[in-house]
């Protein structure tokens, strides 16, 4: 099971032009709070690692920001999406998973607070070795059966069970943990392995977890909670850190901007030292500014494609998604409507390259021009029985070539790629219109199915399965709405397919398993792939060194509190590689 993409974050763009910003949340005039300036003091914080030294780690705050909020509580609940601090990438700082991801590059996997796992039993169990010497920030220690608890916790309550894991029993032998499945799950190990572990003897008095506020968070990670204000918040040092030799930054400053005005200001003037937000004009407005510091990376973590709706006309009929297909100019949506930072996709499969190229085999040679060709596009309608007419758009039947497409209106990187492809499909005898919708109507039209056209992000994750399977997968559709398969595909052979997929442990025996479904996808379209999905991602080095970079791609680098799995985030990766700029 894939979790739900439709409530994912896609960046909201922020207009640079007189500092003009669509809200990332509701917007507001006001923003900003009183923020510790990039150029401010030098902290100190002094940490004893597992073996029983002290390190003292000095260096400047860290500023972070991830998501404008309206106003923020001191809930660090991992297990509750929409509170503040997991939005804006704080609490996968203090709760930690058994390992950790690099979405940037999948084939890598970190041990973290599991030294080794296997699986078994054809994938229905996985075994997890439990790394010793590893304590609460209330220095107690971490034991497996904490682990233990965890996993059987989300078991017992659904509602803080994000990623729906399908969990039958959890064992202990010593330093091993053992969790059952009813199926097999080589390719949800991200899932598995990400969730945030709690310490039993504080979370076990909880019967409500899915509505507790964790306002006093004790966490396994680098940071425990400092200063909280409705301006912002502190993480300090944790002294009782595992890895306290790592920890070179001694504080992250977490500020409360209402707006993108707030946010971007701060950005430009040197007061933010890490975000990640689709930012129109970033060369110019950015990075031209202070070429030795500022900088951004926009790793390719999914594929944004155009949903056709396979249940109403026209987009059921295969002839008007292939000249969907050749008609639309992606190099042009990349450039124009993306702002450069999206690259055009011309494999028709859809396969993130090249983040998966591991995966990718000989059917990602399968592509369409990146510019397009709406010549070819007319020749695939005509040949179809579709006649050009009078107004300047092929009809069949007596039906007019027309469709509309959709997209929120405040996702303006989105609204403006819509505006480009209706153009293009326009020019191509097609009669497309778009229109923008409010973020929740649009949400509920594509969970129902009602709609013809929509341009959406794809579901990423350590393998291609994830995008896949929320692409194709019919068991996503329900009576009470979608959470993937949004085009309401419904095919027994494709099916089959993904359960086979699911069933694959290696890269090898995925890739075999993966290439029957790419080449559906490239046959048939039931998605039309047009640009990478960027995992955005802009700092400024005046402060610390060591962020990911294509050169050097640890990490995407994208601020989130969602990154790695339930309940944490990979910035706690990023982070433990900063070191003080000399």
């Amino acid at each position: 099971m894939t979790i739900n993409p439709l409530t994912s974050k896609r960046a909201l763009a922020i207009a640079a032009a007189g500092l003009m910003a669509a809200g990332l949340a509701a917007c507001s005039s006001s923003s900003s709070s009183t923020t510790p300036t990039s150029t401010g003091t030098s902290s100190t914080a002094t940490s004893s690692a597992t073996t029983g030294t002290s390190t003292t780690t000095t260096g400047k705050t860290l500023v972070m920001e991830s998501s404008p909020e309206n106003s923020i509580t001191d809930d660090f609940n991992p297990f509750v999406s929409t509170a503040a601090p997991q939005g804006m990438g704080a609490t996968g700082l203090i709760y930690e998973p058994l390992y950790q991801f690099d979405l940037a590059n999948p084939t890598v996997q970190y041990p973290w607070l599991a030294t080794h796992y296997a699986w078994g039993n054809g994938g229905k169990a996985i075994t997890f070795t439990i790394r010793q010497g590893v304590k609460w920030s209330n220095g107690t220690a971490l034991t497996p059966a904490d682990v233990a608890f965890t996993y059987n916790y989300i078991k017992k309550n659904t509602a803080i069970n994000l990623a729906g894991l399908a969990i039958t029993s959890v064992s202990t032998s010593g330093d091993d943990v053992t969790v059952n499945f009813a199926t097999s799950q080589y390719t949800n190990l991200e899932n598995i392995a990400g969730v945030a572990i709690l310490p039993e003897a504080i979370w076990s008095s909880i019967s409500s977890p899915a509505t507790y506020t964790d306002a006093n968070p004790i966490g396994t990670g680098p940071y425990v909670l400092g200063p909280f204000s409705s301006q912002g918040f502190t993480l300090d040092a944790n002294p009782s850190y595992w890895q306290a030799s790592m920890v070179k930054v001694p504080k992250v400053y977490f500020p409360v901007y209402t707006s993108n005005t707030g946010a971007l200001s701060a950005l430009f003037s040197g007061q933010i030292d890490w975000t990640g937000n689709y930012i129109p004009g970033l060369q110019k407005d950015f990075v031209d500014t202070n070429p030795a510091d500022h900088h951004y990376w926009e790793a390719a973590g999914s594929s944004n494609a155009l949903w056709p709706n396979l249940n109403t006309f026209p987009t059921n009929q295969l002839p008007v998604r292939e000249a969907i297909d050749l008609a639309i100019n992606r190099s042009v949506i990349g450039s124009e409507g993306e702002s450069g930072l999206e690259s055009a996709l011309t494999n028709q499969s859809g396969i993130t390259l090249p983040t998966y190229a591991a995966w990718s085999g000989p059917v990602a040679s399968d592509t369409v021009p990146a510019t397009g060709d709406v010549a070819k596009a007319k020749q695939v309608l005509e040949a179809a029985g579709y006649t050009m007419g009078s107004n300047g758009y092929f009809a069949k039947g007596g039906k007019t070539l027309a469709l509309t497409l959709v997209d929120p209106a405040s996702y303006t990187d989105y609204a403006q790629d819509d505006a480009l492809i209706a153009q293009q499909l326009r020019a191509a005898g097609m009669d497309v219109t778009f229109d923008g919708l409010t973020v929740n109507a649009w949400n509920a039209d594509v969970a129902d199915g009602d709609f013809q056209l929509t341009l959406h992000w794809g579901s990423g994750g350590i393998t291609p399965y994830n995008m896949v399977d929320n692409w194709l997968d019919d068991t996503l559709v329900s009576s009470t709405g979608a959470t993937g398969d949004y085009e309401r595909l419904k095919d027994p052979a494709i099916q089959s397919d993904l359960q086979a997929l699911s069933g694959t442990a290696t890269v090898a025996t995925q890739t075999a398993a993966l290439a029957p479904i790419l080449k559906y996808i490239a046959a048939n379209l039931p998605i039309i792939p047009t640009t990478t999905a960027a995992d955005w991602f802009e700092y400024n080095s005046q402060n610390y060194t060591g962020w990911p970079t294509q050169a050097n791609p640890y990490d995407s680098g994208q601020p989130s509190g969602t990154n790695n799995g339930p309940g944490t985030g990979s910035d706690e990766v990023v982070v433990l590689h900063l070191t003080p700029a000399s």
